[in-house]
C-alpha cells in the first residue's frame, strides 16, 4: 500500500545480499555527509546557538527507533520539573513544506506532519515545524520556552546543542554496519559515541531483558499499552477488553510488526495491515470488508481522526525509562541553566 514514506529494505536487517548499485552509492554517501561534517568542526560551516539549553532527540539509523515516544515522555517530565519546553520538528511529508507554522493538535497533518501533530496532541506544549531548525528554535524562544527539544535532528548540525540523546532500537541496533543506501547508517556507528546518553528501545520486553540488552552507559526505554482511545470519543477502555477477540490492527510506522507483536502479548488476536510509514490514510484504507473493532498506533490516529466511526481506536503508548536516566538529564539541565 502506497504512502508518503517507503518501506524500510530488507536487506539492511536480515543479511540478504545488499544490491550492487546500492553498495556503489554508499561511498559516494559516506564522502558527501563526512565533508559537511568536517566543514561544521572546524568551523567553515556556522552553527547558530540559542539562549536556552537545546536537546536533540534522534539517531543515525535511518527509520524508526522511538524517537517521538521519548519526545512526548521527554517533554512531559520536562514541564513537571517546572521547565517550559517546546518542540522543533522539520515535519517530514508535510505539504508546504518551505512554510514555517505553529502545530496544535487540531493542525491537519497533511500540513503539520504527523508526528508534530501527535506531539502538540498528547502533550499540548508549543511546536514549531519548519526546514530551518535555528528559525524553529528562535520562534519558540520567543514565544517563552526556556528549553528547546528537537524531534529528530542528529544530523542538523546548523544548530547548536547542548545534549544528544541517541534512540536505538535494541532488536535491529546498526544493521549491516553499512551507510546509507546499502545499510540504514546516517553516519558512521562511532558518532554515537558522541552523543551525551544512549536510549535502548526494548519495545515491550520484560526487565530481565533490559539487563541483557543495555550495557555500561546505555539506558533501557520500555513501551506499555494498556489502554484503548476510541477516536470519536467517549471513555478510555482497558486494552484488556479487547482480549480473545479478533481485531484490524493498522500501523503506519517504520516498525509495524513491533505494534502487532505488542497487541498479541495482550492476548489479542490481530489481523495485521502494515502501511508505509508516514501513510497520507484515505476512508478506503480502513475499509477491510469485516466488522471488527480496528485499532492503530496513535501516529496513525491523527491522520484518521476526520473520518473515524466507533470502531475506530487509537492505542497510546507510554514510555518507560529508569528514575536515573530522568535525574541525570535534569541535573544537566540545571547545570547548564546556572551558566
Amino acid at each position: 500500500m502506497s504512502g508518503k514514506g517507503t518501506q524500510t529494505p530488507v536487506y539492511w536487517y536480515d543479511g540478504s545480499t545488499i544490491p550492487f548499485g546500492m553498495r556503489l552509492l554508499s561511498p559516494v554517501y559516506a564522502a558527501v555527509t563526512g565533508l559537511r561534517r568536517r566543514l561544521f568542526r572546524r568551523g567553515w560551516l556556522k552553527q547558530h546557538s540559542l539562549p536556552v539549553p537545546v536537546i536533540v532527540v534522534g539517531n543515525i539509523t535511518a527509520g524508526g527507533t522511538g524517537k517521538t515516544p521519548l519526545t512526548i515522555a521527554l517533554v512531559q517530565r520536562l514541564r513537571d520539573a517546572g521547565w517550559k519546553p517546546g518542540v522543533a520538528s522539520r515535519g517530514y511529508g508535510r505539504d508546504a513544506a518551505e512554510t514555517a507554522r505553529w502545530v496544535d493538535a487540531d493542525t491537519p497533518t497533511d500540513l503539520g506532519g504527523d508526528e508534530p501533530v501527535l506531539i502538540a496532541w498528547k502533550t499540548g506544549a508549543p511546536v514549531r515545524v519548519d526546514r530551518d531548525r535555528v528559525a524553529a528554535g528562535k520562534a519558540l524562544v520567543d514565544a517563552g520556552c526556556d528549553v528547546i527539544v528537537c524531534d529528530d535532528g542528529l544530523q542538523h548540525y546548523r544548530l547548536a546543542r547542548d545534549i544528544e540523546i541517541e534512540v536505538i532500537d535494541a532488536q535491529r541496533r546498526y544493521g549491516n554496519g553499512r551507510l546509507l543506501p546499502a545499510g540504514p547508517l546516517r553516519e558512521p556507528v562511532a558518532r554515537a559515541s558522541e552523543c551525551d546518553f544512549r536510549v535502548v528501545n526494548l519495545g515491550s520486553s520484560s526487565g530481565e531483558a533490559a539487563e541483557s540488552a543495555c550495557g555500561f552507559g546505555q539506558w533501557a526505554m520500555t513501551l506499555r499499552i494498556d489502554s484503548a482511545q476510541p477516536l470519536v470519543g467517549g471513555r478510555l477502555r482497558a486494552l484488556s477488553h479487547f482480549a480473545g477477540q479478533r481485531v484490524h490492527a493498522v500501523a503506519g510506522i517504520a516498525n509495524p510488526q513491533r505494534f502487532f507483536d505488542m497487541l498479541r502479548a495482550a492476548r489479542i488476536g490481530v489481523v495485521p495491515h502494515a502501511f508505509a510509514d508516514h501513510h497520507a490514510y484515505q476512508v478506503a484504507d480502513l475499509r477491510f470488508g469485516s466488522e471488527l473493532p480496528i485499532l492503530m498506533t496513535e501516529k496513525d490516529a491523527v491522520k484518521c481522526r476526520a473520518f473515524a466511526n466507533d470502531w475506530h481506536f487509537a492505542v497510546p503508548l507510554q514510555a518507560d525509562l529508569p528514575a536515573a536516566f530522568w535525574v541525570a538529564l535534569t541535573d544537566r539541565l540545571e547545570k547548564l541553566r546556572a551558566g
